[in-house]
C-alpha cells in the first residue's frame, strides 16, 4: 500500500475510533469549538485552558501555533482514571509519527508504562526536546455557534504526549504544557475535526491586552465579534506552504515541518519597495528560508540583511515624518521619541509596513498598533528584532504583529485567511462574547 494511502487509511480508522457512538457525544454534534487565549504579562506567551482527565482538571497551556501535538507534564500530580498509554504498533502509534517504542523500568504511572510508543515533546520557547510517552485521555471544551460559547463537549480518547516536569522551564508560571496547533494528524485542529466530523479549519485571534482574552475557534465560521461583526466574511486568502524539513528541536528523519509558512514576495515601507535578497524569501531543499507565523516568538524576527534593509527604510521614512530617533532599548534596535507621534484608531502614526504576498493585490498591512511597542511613556520602539545572518527561517511573524488580526488556517486546502487589523473595523480580538451562552 502506498504511504499516502496508508496514512489516509490510518487517519480514517482514528476518526471512526474517536467518534464512534460509544465514545463521542452523539446527541449533540458541534459545528465548531472555542477556547479563550490570554496574554501572559511576564513572558508575553499566549495561554489557553483546556479541561483534561477524569475527574476533569483545567490544564493551562502555552499556545504553540506550529507545535506538533498537545504535551503535558505527567510527572507531577497527573491523576486520571481514564488515562491510557498508546501501545506499540497500534494505529494511534503510527499516526503519531512515533519515533520510539519501549519500556519503563519503574512502577507504572502516567508517562511511564511498558510497551508504549514514544515521541519527542518540544518546548519551542527554549528549543529543548525530550522523549515522552504517547497516551490518550479525556479532554473537554466548549462548543460554539460562532457568536457565543455553547454546550461543553468531550473527546474521550484524545491523543497527547506526556513530558517530564523539567520541559516546562522557560514557560509561563503555572502552565502544564503546550497546545500544538500544527499541521499533523494529532495536532489539536485535526483531532477535534475528526472527533466531531467538521472541516479541518481553525482560527486564531490574539488580544493585545493582558487583561482581556482573545480566542481560538476550531471549525468553520461564522466568527462573530461585538458589535456583531462576522470576520469570516472579511478575509483575504493566501496559500500555505509546507516546509519539507521539520523545524522542531528534535524530529524523526524525513518529517516535514508542522509549522505554517506563507509566501512573502517583497516588503514595502510607506509603499516604497525595500531592496532584499529575494532568495531568502523561498524555502530551499534543506528547509532553510521562507516566512512562518509563530505564537511563541513575541516579536517578528528578520534575517540580518532583511532586518537592515527594512529598518533603514523605516528610519528614513520616519525622519521624513519628523519623528526623532532615540537610543535602542533591548531587545529593540530601532526606537523613537513619542513626542511627534500621534495616536489613531490603528495605532501610532508611523510608516506602514506591507508584506506583499502572491501578488501586489494581496498584502498584509502592518500599522502602528502592530509595529510599535511602547517601552515607556517617552519611547516607542519598532517591534522587529534582528535574527542574525544564518537563521533557519528568514522571516518569523511574531505575536505583536498578529494581535487583533483574525487568522483562519484551512488544513484541507492549505490556505490562510487573514482579516487585517480589527482596529480599523471598530472591533478587537478581545470582543468575542464569552459571557453569554448560546
Amino acid at each position: 500500500m502506498a504511504m499516502a494511502s496508508l496514512q489516509f487509511f490510518l487517519f480514517t480508522c482514528l476518526l471512526l475510533y474517536i467518534s464512534s457512538p460509544s465514545l463521542a457525544q452523539q446527541s449533540f454534534r458541534p459545528k465548531a469549538l472555542v477556547i479563550p487565549v490570554a496574554k501572559d504579562a511576564s513572558t508575553l506567551q499566549y495561554l489557553t485552558t483546556i479541561d483534561q482527565r477524569t475527574p476533569l482538571v483545567p490544564a493551562d497551556l502555552v499556545v504553540d501555533l506550529g507545535g506538533r501535538f498537545l504535551w503535558v507534564d505527567c510527572e507531577r500530580d497527573y491523576v486520571s482514571s481514564t488515562y491510557r498509554p498508546v501501545r506499540c504498533r497500534s494505529a494511534q502509534c503510527s499516526l503519531d509519527g512515533a519515533d520510539g517504542c519501549g519500556d519503563c523500568f519503574s512502577a507504572p504511572r502516567p508517562g511511564c508504562n511498558n510497551n508504549t510508543c514514544g515521541v519527542t515533546p518540544d518546548n519551542s520557547v527554549t528549543h529543548v526536546a525530550t522523549s515522552g510517552e504517547v497516551a490518550q485521555d479525556v479532554v473537554s471544551l466548549q462548543s460554539t455557534n460562532g457568536r457565543n460559547p455553547g454546550r461543553v463537549v468531550n473527546v474521550p480518547r484524545f491523543i497527547f504526549a506526556c513530558a517530564p516536569t523539567f520541559l516546562l522551564q522557560g514557560l509561563a508560571s503555572g502552565v502544564a504544557g503546550m497546545a500544538g496547533l500544527g499541521r499533523t494528524r494529532i495536532g489539536l485542529p485535526s483531532q477535534f475535526a475528526a472527533a466531531f466530523s467538521f472541516r479541518r479549519k481553525f482560527a486564531v485571534c490574539l488580544s493585545s491586552s493582558t487583561s482581556a482574552n482573545g480566542v481560538i475557534f476550531f471549525g468553520d465560521g461564522p466568527y462573530t465579534f461585538l458589535p456583531g461583526i462576522d470576520l469570516s466574511q472579511s478575509l483575504t486568502f493566501t496559500p500555505l506552504f509546507i516546509n519539507p524539513v521539520s523545524t522542531a528541536s528534535a524530529f524523526p528523519m524525513g518529517e516535514p515541518s508542522a509549522e505554517y509558512f506563507i509566501g512573502v514576495k517583497s516588503i514595502k515601507v510607506n509603499e516604497k519597495p525595500v531592496s532584499l535578497n529575494t532568495a531568502l524569501l523561498s524555502i530551499n531543499n534543506q528547509g532553510v528560508g521562507g516566512t512562518k507565523i509563530s505564537t511563541v516568538n513575541p516579536y517578528t524576527v528578520l534575517e540580518a540583511s532583511i532586518f537592515k534593509a527594512v529598518t533603514d527604510t523605516f528610519i528614513n521614512e520616519a525622519a521624513a515624518m519628523n519623528i526623532t530617533r532615540v537610543a535602542g532599548v533591548a531587545p529593540f534596535e530601532v526606537c523613537f521619541s513619542s513626542s511627534n507621534i500621534f495616536g489613531t484608531r490603528v495605532g501610532p502614526t508611523v510608516p506602514s509596513i506591507n508584506l506583499v504576498l502572491q501578488n501586489q493585490d494581496v498584502v498584509w498591512r502592518i500599522f502602528g498598533a502592530n509595529s510599535m511597542v511602547a517601552v515607556n511613556r517617552d519611547v516607542l520602539c519598532l517591534g522587529f528584532v534582528n535574527g542574525g545572518s544564518n537563521p533557519r527561517t528568514s522571516i518569523v511573524i511574531g505575536g505583536q504583529q498578529l494581535e487583533n488580526t483574525l487568522l483562519q488556517f484551512d488544513l484541507a486546502t492549505s490556505r490562510l485567511g487573514f482579516s487585517g487589523t480589527l482596529l480599523g473595523m471598530r472591533t478587537a480580538c478581545a470582543n468575542f462574547n464569552f459571557t453569554s451562552i448560546a
